[in-house]
């Protein structure tokens, strides 16, 4: 099975079992990582913000504008912040590492 590196918000390390055609953030969320995903994953309110690691960054689909313009909300991102509900998991991410940003 593929699976998630997280470092949780004390960094702590954790490997995720992932579902196929999911959202990063509903496996954080399910799997309580401290991830409230409050809209759901309509890239509403960011409360999903993970920092993707620089080696996975440029792996993963370009965010659209709307996720561009909600990051752009939070009082700190970094090169590789995303939302994690913009993110939807295939087997092909195996591995894919992120830490979960300090809460919005």
């Amino acid at each position: 099975m593929a699976v998630l590196n997280v470092i949780d918000r004390d960094g702590k390390a954790h490997q995720l079992e992932t579902v196929e055609g999911w959202r990063v953030m509903e496996l954080l969320r399910d799997q309580n990582m401290g991830v409230e995903g409050i809209c759901g994953g309509a890239c509403d309110c960011a409360s999903c913000h993970v920092i993707v690691a620089e080696d996975w960054a440029a792996r993963l689909p370009e965010p659209r504008e709307d996720e561009l313009f909600k990051l752009d909300e939070l009082p700190e991102i970094a090169p590789t912040s995303r939302l994690s509900c913009q993110i939807i998991w295939s087997d092909g991410l195996d591995g894919l590492s992120l830490t979960i940003a300090e809460s919005a």
